[in-house]
């Protein structure tokens, strides 16, 4: 007659731990549900480029001048086909200076 006590006790401890570990399960579940990812993902990212933002910002108030090369050898890579086109234009108008003929050959 001892016994039922201490079997109602490990019951309720039974149904205690069974009651964490669901709970747990359902936090786990949201946790990595698809929405949720997404969304934990988007906020990594957007806080990672925040961050930039604002390191490349401290920088270029540490370093203006260095920022400011880097900017323009940038934009010159960015447009180098585009110059190079003209100052190839550029030089064959230069060099021939009283040819009659076009540079293109539709006149």
């Amino acid at each position: 007659m001892n016994r039922e006590p201490a079997f109602r006790e490990a019951s309720a401890r039974a149904d205690a731990a069974r009651a964490q570990l669901l709970a747990t399960a359902d936090d786990a579940k949201a946790r990595i549900a698809p929405a949720r990812l997404t969304q934990d993902v988007k906020d990594g990212i957007s806080g990672a480029a925040k961050n930039g933002v604002a390191f490349v910002a401290a920088k270029a108030q540490q370093r203006p001048v260095a920022i400011g090369a880097a900017a323009g050898a940038f934009g010159l890579f960015l447009a180098r086909r585009p110059l190079a086109a003209l100052f190839r234009s550029l030089y064959v108008r230069f060099r021939n200076q009283d040819s009659e003929n076009s540079e293109t050959d539709d006149g």
